[in-house]
């Protein structure tokens, strides 16, 4: 049986699929359509996306695409670990700005999902790891967005220190949370 609980953010899971072990290893099963409708999460998947950081410390994110692209996504890691962080970027919610984290460990098998409205990133805790995603669309450059991983109004505590935490060029440049123009609003 899959645990679902919310995380502080409406609408953004904490989703955690029962191992089944023996002898052999374990069995699990990561997806089911029906156990997540069960929760309210009707999307329909169309990608699946994989990422390998080899480095303890690597930041991936704040991530997100912009209607009419926007997607919702379901992360978990394969292998190693991640400090798994979701952003409230729909205007006039009352966590517009806030954030929620959790650890996703190829050890306690958690996933999160998160709604469209909402930015994503991570940081690994562990070397080589390896992250898995569905989403919901497509992806397209055209609505490829992202604010900055390290901006002062959301003071997201990352477990590494700013100067040692790899990141990209494209993430270095994102945006401040501040200058994001109202893509997503909050429903009434």
């Amino acid at each position: 049986m899959t645990e679902i609980r919310q995380l502080g953010l409406d609408g953004v899971l904490l989703v955690t699929p029962t191992k089944h072990r023996d002898g052999r290893g374990f069995f699990s099963e990561v997806y089911n359509k029906r156990s997540l409708e069960e929760h309210g999460i009707k999307d329909v998947f169309v990608q699946d996306n994989h990422s390998l950081s080899a480095t303890v410390g690597t930041v991936r994110g704040i991530h997100f695409q912009v209607p009419p692209m926007a997607i919702a996504k379901l992360v978990r890691v394969v292998k190693g670990g991640v400090w798994d962080v979701v952003v409230d970027l729909r205007v006039g919610s009352p966590t517009y700005g806030n954030h929620v984290a959790a650890e996703l460990t190829a050890e306690n098998w958690a996933q999160i999902y998160v709604p469209p409205g909402f930015g994503h990133g991570f940081c690994t805790i562990q070397p080589d790891t390896e992250v898995a995603y569905k989403v919901t669309d497509y992806w397209s450059p055209d609505v490829d967005k992202g604010v900055a991983w390290d901006d002062p109004d959301l003071a997201i505590p990352w477990p590494v220190e700013h100067n040692e935490a790899v990141v990209s060029d494209k993430d270095q440049a994102q945006p401040a949370f501040a200058d994001l123009p109202p893509y997503f609003e909050a429903s009434r």
